[in-house]
């Protein structure tokens, strides 16, 4: 994918819960399971995976 049209999106593909972790990890070039295991330490650091997350899941676009 070129640089100039990379954009951070809900994945629709590889997704759990709304696709945020799948978006992500694709923008990144990382492994989704990668990234799905960070979402979850910073859950457990006081919350604030979980309220990234749902901030993330409302304001990314879809694919």
């Amino acid at each position: 994918m070129d640089m100039q049209n990379k954009r951070l999106t809900k994945s629709r593909t590889d997704r759990k819960l709304c696709g945020v972790c799948g978006g992500l990890a694709e923008y990144l070039n990382l492994d989704p399971t990668i990234v799905r295991l960070i979402w979850v330490l910073l859950m457990f650091a006081a919350g604030t995976g979980f309220l990234a997350y749902i901030i993330a899941a409302l304001i990314m676009p879809e694919e």
